[in-house]
């Protein structure tokens, strides 16, 4: 074979692009779709999916064209684009390059979305807290669904295979149009009748609007209220909506959900087999370690000859008994010798030595007391005659004795001329008696 006809992938994937370049029906395409996996670089571009319910294509929006967006561009989005169709080298996949782009009439479901969105996360239904544990082997399951359709068949047909244990039961609703909201809502409240472990709610793929029951208040707070466990399971992959929020666990896909609600048979048999292998080991070691501790017991010497251990205690018994006996009499010698002590003390042979020694302190401490008492007394009087003295000094009638006397009016001492006047009685106190007269003549002592 000629090696000649050989190309190389680089080849090929040019030889691609030339002919997308050149093809007058790819160099300016309009398309309709929903975006998805939107992502705005740190340089401006638009990187993106564009998508419809059977088939998708990657996009790209230059920053020098994405400037000119004049509306938030998110995931979900149904838009209108013109742009030229081209292979991107390096991977050899064909892909949009978007020059314009317009909103397509879903944006104010878009931002519906968004609202109850952030309005119900402000409430804290999306909080990890309040959200339930799923079972790890369920014995009765509810599906809440279309009863017709691709996402029944994946659900069903998966529980079969990896857990046929599980009992489940259909809940047919409606999950596109506008009775759809009330439909699953009324199923949410009617499985609470029917003892379930898990509850899957979900559907198959398709459009916003095909999604858009999922998308509604009063679904979401119905799985909100739901005292079992929820898997939503709406869409695909790439598909999220306020059922998923809300619920417990999200499941990518209807057959993800299935996959989440019960385990895998074969896994479980594996891990059963593991435990009674690890169970059978451990049982198995514990005999072989009980048993050689047996071993050792009943080939010990203690355990052939168990009189030795009465023995040694014995022995230990003797020791102590020995340590005891002469520690009493250690403590009985030491009492005796104190006995003979007291014996022999002076006071013991004369008592009255004793007493005679405390007559002697008696009249020793009484003698110093009387002592003590005199000296006080004669302080006492020493400082009380002092104070006498200096009284008797201060004593105006004293000073009256010795020739002076006391003037005063309405019993108040006269000091001064300016408190009497001329007619005012005066009384007057000397050594003997007093004076009452009247005042005639007032005059200030000239000391000139």
């Amino acid at each position: 074979m000629e090696k000649s006809k050989y190309i190389s992938i680089t080849q090929l994937s040019k030889y691609l692009k030339y002919k997308f370049d050149n093809d007058p029906n790819l160099g300016l395409v309009y398309l309709r779709g929903e975006i998805s996996n939107f992502k705005n670089h740190s340089r401006g571009h638009f990187y993106f999916t564009l998508k419809d319910e059977n088939s998708r294509i990657n996009a790209i929006m230059f920053q020098g064209n994405a400037r000119n967006v004049k509306f938030n561009v998110a995931d979900g989005m149904k838009v209108l684009v013109a742009g030229r169709v081209s292979v991107y080298e390096a991977t050899g996949s064909y892909q949009i390059y978007v020059d314009e782009m317009l909103e397509d009439g879903v944006g104010a479901l878009y931002l519906e979305f968004e609202k109850l969105k952030e309005k119900l996360m402000k409430e804290g239904l999306f909080k990890e807290e309040h959200k339930k544990k799923i079972p790890k082997i369920p014995r009765r399951i509810g599906i809440i669904t279309a009863p017709t359709g691709a996402a029944i068949r994946d659900i069903l047909s998966t529980i079969k295979r990896r857990w046929p244990l599980c009992e489940t039961i259909l809940f047919p609703s409606l999950v596109q149009g506008e009775l759809a909201k009330d439909d699953i809502v009324k199923n949410l409240k009617l499985a609470e009748n029917y003892n379930l472990d898990v509850l899957i709610v979900g559907r198959g793929g398709g459009s916003i609007e095909d999604l858009w029951p999922f998308n509604e208040e009063v679904v979401a707070r119905a799985i909100y209220s739901s005292t079992i466990p929820i898997i939503s399971a709406v869409g695909h992959e790439i598909d999220f909506t306020i059922a998923d929020f809300v619920a417990d666990k999200r499941a990518p896909t209807p057959t993800g959900a299935a996959e989440m609600a019960v385990p895998n048979l074969v896994d479980v048999k594996n891990y059963l087999n593991q435990v009674n292998i690890r169970l059978y080991k451990t049982i198995t070691h514990l005999i072989n370690l009980y048993k050689s501790r047996l071993d050792s017991i009943t080939s010990s010497n203690i355990f052939k000859n168990p009189k030795r251990i009465y023995e040694i205690k014995e022995q230990m018994f003797d020791i102590l008994y020995e340590k005891l006996i002469n520690s009493i009499k250690i403590y009985l010698n030491n009492k005796e010798n104190n006995l003979n002590i007291i014996k022999n003390s002076i006071i013991f042979k004369n008592p009255n030595l004793l007493i005679n020694n405390s007559i002697y302190k008696y009249n020793d401490l009484v003698s110093r007391i009387r002592i003590n008492i005199n000296k006080l007394i004669q302080d006492k009087t020493n400082i009380y005659l002092n104070l006498l003295n200096k009284v008797e000094v201060l004593n105006p009638i004293t000073t009256i004795k010795r020739g002076y006397s006391i003037t005063t009016i309405n019993d108040s001492m006269v000091d001064s001329i300016k408190k009497v006047k001329n007619g005012d009685i005066i009384k007057t106190r000397i050594k003997d008696g007093y004076l009452e007269s009247e005042v005639t003549n007032c005059y200030e002592e000239n000391n000139n």
